[in-house]
C-alpha cells in the first residue's frame, strides 16, 4: 500500500514538473523571435518593419523584450522635414545602444514608415508623424509610453532619458565626430596669421584695447547664444509644420533649439549689451548734455525692450516660468 502511494506521488510530481507542449512551443517561438530580432539588429540598428512584422514581433505574444518604435513618414512626397531630422537622432540613439558594451536583447529599436505600414497607423489611431511609442514586454502601452515630442524635443539624449524612465535601460549617446568646427577654426587662425604677416611692419593694432574688447565680447555672445550647442547637436535652422505650413524659429522645449533661435538670442543679447554701453557712456562721458540724454534714453529703451523679449523666449521654452517684463 505504501509503495502504491509513493508511486502515485512520484507520478504527480513528474506530471507537474514536466513542461507542457504548449510551454515548449511558446519558449521556442520566443527564442526564434529574439534570434531574428538580434540578426536584424546586427545588420541595422533600427529595424524597419511593415504591418506583418509589427504584428508578429511587437504586438503578438510571447515577448520578454521591449520595443521602441518610431512611426514616421520619410518618403519625399509626404514633405515631413521634421521626420528626417528625428530619424537622424533616432539612428544615433539606436547605434549608441547597438555598439555599447551593455547591449542586450532587453530592448530593440524599430521604425514603421507610413507608406510601408499604413495599416499599423490605422490600428493605433495615429494621425501624426513622427511619433515614438514604447511597447513593454507585457501588456499594452500606457500613456507615459508615448513620447511627448512637442515638450521634450527629438534629441537623442532626451529620448534616451525617456527610455531609461520606461525600461531602466541607460544608453550613453555617442555622436559621430564633426570636423567642421576645427576646420573653420583652422581657417580663421590662418586668416589672422596672414593678416599679421601682411602688417608685420605695423603691429600697433595688436595693442588696441577696443579690438580685444570687441573680440572678447563677440566670443561671449556666441557662446551664450548656444552656438556650441549647434556645433554638437546639429539642429535644423527652423521647423516648418507640414500640416499648416507655419514656420517656427523658437523651439518649444527647453531641451532643444533651432539655429535661427541662437541667432535671435545673439542679436537680443548684443542689443542689451549695446544699451548698457550707451548708459555707461551717458553717465561718464564729457560730451554735450543733450547728446548724453539721447544716449541715456536710447540705452534704457534697448535694455528694457530686448531684455523683455529675452524673458518672453525663456517663458516660451521653460513652461511655468513666473516672471516677465513689459510683455508676457
Amino acid at each position: 500500500m505504501l509503495l502504491q502511494h509513493l508511486c502515485g506521488l512520484l507520478l504527480v510530481l513528474g506530471l507537474c514538473g514536466a513542461p507542457s507542449d504548449a510551454q515548449v512551443k511558446k519558449e521556442a517561438l520566443l527564442s526564434d523571435k529574439i534570434s531574428q530580432l538580434m540578426d536584424w539588429s546586427g545588420r541595422r540598428a533600427v529595424i524597419r518593419m511593415n504591418g506583418e512584422k509589427f504584428r508578429k514581433f511587437v504586438k503578438a505574444p510571447p515577448r520578454n523584450y521591449s520595443v521602441v518604435v518610431m512611426f514616421t513618414a520619410l518618403q519625399p512626397q509626404r514633405q515631413c522635414g521634421v521626420c528626417r531630422q528625428a530619424d537622424e537622432e533616432y539612428q544615433i540613439l539606436a547605434n549608441s545602444w547597438r555598439y555599447s558594451n551593455a547591449f542586450t536583447n532587453r530592448i530593440f529599436f524599430a521604425s514603421v514608415d507610413f507608406d510601408d505600414g499604413s495599416d499599423v497607423f490605422q490600428m493605433l489611431n495615429l494621425n501624426s508623424a513622427p511619433t515614438f511609442i514604447h511597447f513593454p514586454p507585457k501588456g499594452k502601452p500606457k500613456r507615459p509610453d508615448t513620447y511627448e515630442l512637442q515638450v521634450r524635443g527629438f534629441g537623442a539624449e532626451q529620448i534616451a532619458r525617456w527610455i531609461a524612465d520606461r525600461t531602466d535601460v541607460h544608453i550613453r549617446v555617442l555622436r559621430p565626430p564633426s570636423y567642421a568646427g576645427p576646420l573653420m577654426l583652422g581657417l580663421l587662425l590662418a586668416a589672422i596669421g596672414s593678416l599679421v604677416y601682411l602688417r608685420r611692419n605695423n603691429l600697433d593694432f595688436l595693442f588696441n584695447r577696443n579690438t580685444w574688447a570687441f573680440a572678447a565680447l563677440g566670443i561671449v555672445l556666441i557662446m551664450t547664444s548656444g552656438q556650441m550647442w549647434n556645433h554638437i547637436r546639429g539642429p535644423p535652422y527652423a521647423h516648418k509644420n507640414p500640416n499648416t505650413g507655419q514656420v517656427s524659429y523658437i523651439h518649444g522645449s527647453s531641451q532643444a533649439q533651432f539655429v535661427a533661435e541662437t541667432h535671435i538670442v545673439l542679436l537680443f543679447n548684443a542689443a542689451v549689451t549695446l544699451g548698457m554701453v550707451l548708459l555707461h557712456e551717458a553717465a561718464t562721458s564729457s560730451m554735450d548734455v543733450g547728446k548724453r540724454k539721447i544716449m541715456c534714453v536710447a540705452g534704457i529703451v534697448l535694455v528694457a525692450l530686448f531684455f523683455s523679449w529675452l524673458l518672453s523666449i525663456f517663458r516660451a521654452k521653460y513652461h511655468g516660468y513666473p516672471y516677465s517684463f513689459l510683455m508676457s
